[in-house]
């Protein structure tokens, strides 16, 4: 009879244990420009690895989340900036938004993707880079001959047949701008721009989106990210992967702690788990470089070389270049932007 009371008694008890243990998980906010496709499995594995750690997302375009990060300055509502382009990062950590902090095994990542400092500000997770879309279908409609090199847009047939990332909303279209302006240098690289905005039909809010209109037959020709178009590509669509010979900008996504969290410890965890081997073999499944050597496998639909044919890109440049850059090219070719939502 005793027992039969009891028995509900340790039941309440284990649902108000689980109730307060629920109460207790720390939940970090993290901004983040991943992809929406990535988020999820990132999110299962972290939080699987660390018990009692929730992760509460703020996702858009990399300059809108940089925009919305500078906004914030005076009272941050971030934790973490994770999945977010290093070029955005140098310009928090010049603001001094960024609490510097050395993950647990750092020292196996490639430097070549690590703020140099030496308590770095920010860890790179991957690599993503510059590539074409091209719609095989569209094209043998209208006789469009496939494109090897940036100046092959500049074809006088690709009018109108073009669609490209806006660099003020789109990491991948900073990238794009930055390179050009790099490879042919300021002045030519302006004037290659305002040839190319001729054959432009749209410049997207997201880097993503120019390879998806290719893949829908929307526009034959999308200039967006390998990521994205090897995606599309393995689910059917009709669509080539163009890597121009001439050179492919690209930046690194990073992870870095901001100053001023309340969640110091748990922030610190995940900036841990983000360097981690473990993170960066889901990191693998998305890209053709990673941050830990020896991780990355090769892609049938990414060149072998791929690595070789990124440009010399100076991300403190683009970074310390950033509000004069898209001060210009707003100025240029905004006209042609999608309405924002």
């Amino acid at each position: 009879m005793h027992a039969r009371r009891f028995a509900p008694s340790l039941a309440a008890l284990a649902l108000l244990a689980a109730g307060l243990a629920h109460a207790a998980d720390t939940t970090l906010t993290v901004y983040t420009a991943l992809e929406a496709d990535q988020i999820k499995s990132y999110q299962a594995q972290f939080e699987a690895d660390n018990p009692g750690v929730k992760i509460k997302w703020v996702r858009d375009s990399t300059g809108i989340i940089t925009a919305r990060l500078l906004a914030e300055k005076a009272a941050p509502q971030a934790d973490v900036v994770m999945g977010v382009a290093a070029s955005s990062l140098l310009v928090l950590e010049k603001e001094g938004m960024l609490q510097p902090y050395a993950p647990k095994g750092v020292d196996k990542l490639s430097k070549a993707y690590v703020d140099d400092a030496k308590v770095p500000s920010w860890v790179g997770m991957d690599v993503w880079g510059a590539a074409i879309c091209f719609n095989t279908v569209e094209a043998a409609k209208i006789g469009l001959k496939k494109p090897e090199t940036w100046k092959d847009l500049l074809k006088p047939e690709y009018r109108g047949k073009v669609v490209m990332p806006n660099p003020a909303s789109s990491g991948t279209g900073y990238f794009d701008v930055t390179a050009w302006l790099k490879m042919y240098g300021e002045k030519d690289g302006w004037a290659y721009m305002d040839r190319l905005h001729d054959n432009i039909a749209q410049y997207t809010h997201s880097g993503s989106k120019p390879c998806k209109q290719a893949a829908a037959g929307e526009f034959p020709i999308g200039i967006a990210f390998e990521y994205r178009a090897a995606k599309l590509k393995e689910e059917g669509a009709p669509i080539d992967l163009v890597f121009p010979k001439d050179g492919l900008g690209w930046d690194v996504e990073a992870t870095a702690v901001m100053q001023g969290t309340k969640n110091l410890e748990a922030a610190r965890r995940l900036a841990d788990w983000s360097a981690s081997k473990g993170a960066n073999e889901l990191y693998e499944k998305n890209f053709a470089i990673v941050a830990y050597p020896g991780v990355a496998k090769p892609n049938p639909l990414i060149p072998a070389n791929y690595e070789q044919l990124l440009i010399q890109q100076d991300l403190k440049w683009s970074a310390a270049n950033r509000e004069r850059i898209l001060a210009e090219w707003t100025r240029r070719y905004d006209g042609k932007s999608e309405p924002k939502k």
